[in-house]
């Protein structure tokens, strides 16, 4: 497995149930703070037994192609709240993870 791609599957699976965190976020913790992009490639390949569906864009969006509206029902289902826009609220439901969450 790609070891970029280990670190980010070990952050995903410490976000807290109703918590979420963005792609950046995650590559801002590992440390390589451009690479938002290298970290969504790695939630494509995201293993089911992690809870893929709490990584979300920065802005609250839900990404997941065909699988968005999944993953908001799952998301509603933990309790994330939701802005009239549709976005995730990213005030109240952002994972505050610190760098002693990191891979490093």
């Amino acid at each position: 497995m790609n070891p970029f791609f280990k670190q980010v599957y070990e952050i995903v699976a410490q976000i807290p149930y109703g918590k979420v965190i963005s792609y950046g976020e995650i590559a801002k913790l590992l440390g390589r703070p451009r690479a938002a992009r290298e970290v969504g490639w790695a939630m494509r390949h995201c293993p089911d037994n992690l809870p893929w569906q709490r990584v979300v864009i920065a802005d609250g969006t839900i990404a997941g192609g065909n699988f968005a509206q999944m993953r908001k029902a799952v998301l509603e289902a933990e309790g994330v709240t939701f802005l009239p826009n549709g976005k995730v609220d990213m005030h109240n439901c952002r994972w505050l993870a610190s760098v002693s969450h990191s891979t490093k």
